[in-house]
């Protein structure tokens, strides 16, 4: 039995910066992961088998199209299966990852539960733009389509508060309200600064999907103003293509608070104090 965390995944900041003639936009991001995620708990079978729970489990299917199980039809050989149990912890079409994270560490997982090589770049890119980062693991600015990837040296970790307001976003809805795609990439990285730099800097740069994700989804907007108005809050921003926002905190006593007031005022949304990793993979496999 293999116990594995698929951590959530936050852009710090998100620049679209270009298209593709086949249509894929290129991106230019920060990456860093949490803290807190959802968990996959695999063992040796005879065939393939996924089962679904946690409290975000409900509605969601185990069938073909579940990308944990088509990250395990990539790297399993035919004679080989597995029993994979997934508690979905994180929220459903959140823009923060869940099912590519679901995904790496399922690959993970696997290779170390049989001793398997990792498949092709090509074919892992191939589930998704965000499966090469989450199967980094660790804090990395992402450019391309997903495939360009430079690990960072490390960065302080930063307290955050993550809120969603229960609603999904449709990234592909999100994406076909970009009014441009050429936008500036990020600044230069502040290498070596401290927490005030990078919280600084970070508020120089821009998700570029926030704006069309508020026009799919208003009540993004009601998270962002709910983080803002929490005393301590340094930074809010929408992560990926939303609907889950983020708070920057000074100090992990504050962004705990943050996360308390902004539960208390809004009973109905997914609430999560975390850290956000600067530099250590944030995965976890026993």
């Amino acid at each position: 039995m293999i116990e594995c965390c698929a951590p959530a995944k936050i852009n710090l900041a998100l620049h679209v910066t270009g298209r593709r003639a086949d249509g894929y936009h290129l991106l230019d991001s920060l990456v860093v992961f949490a803290d807190h995620g959802d968990l996959l708990h695999l063992s040796r079978a005879s065939e393939l088998s996924l089962t679904i729970g946690g409290p975000m489990g409900a509605g969601l299917t185990a069938g073909a199209d579940n990308l944990v199980l088509q990250a395990a039809r990539l790297i399993l050989p035919p004679d080989k299966g597995a029993r994979i149990t997934l508690e979905k912890n994180l929220p459903v079409a959140a823009g923060i990852g869940g099912g590519s994270s679901d995904a790496a560490a399922c690959l993970r997982a696997l290779a170390d539960l049989y001793d398997l090589p990792m498949p092709s770049a090509h074919s892992i890119l191939m589930l998704g733009a965000d499966l090469p980062v989450c199967l980094l693991g660790r804090a990395a600015r992402l450019e391309g389509i997903g495939e360009r990837l430079t690990p960072l040296a490390p960065l302080p970790d930063l307290p955050a508060v993550l809120v969603n307001p229960m609603e999904g976003v449709s990234t592909g809805q999100v994406f076909h309200r970009l009014d441009r795609v050429d936008n500036p990439p990020l600044s230069p990285l502040p290498e070596g600064a401290d927490l005030a730099g990078w919280l600084d800097w970070l508020a120089d740069q821009r998700n570029d999907l926030q704006g069309p994700a508020l026009a799919v989804a208003p009540v993004i907007g009601q998270v962002l103003a709910a983080i803002q108005d929490t005393q301590g809050c340094r930074l809010a921003r929408m992560s990926g293509s939303g609907a889950t926002c983020f708070g920057l905190f000074g100090s992990d006593a504050q962004a705990q608070a943050g996360a308390d007031s902004i539960a208390a005022r809004n009973p109905g949304w997914w609430v999560r104090k975390v850290v956000l990793r600067g530099g250590q993979e944030t995965r976890e496999t026993t």
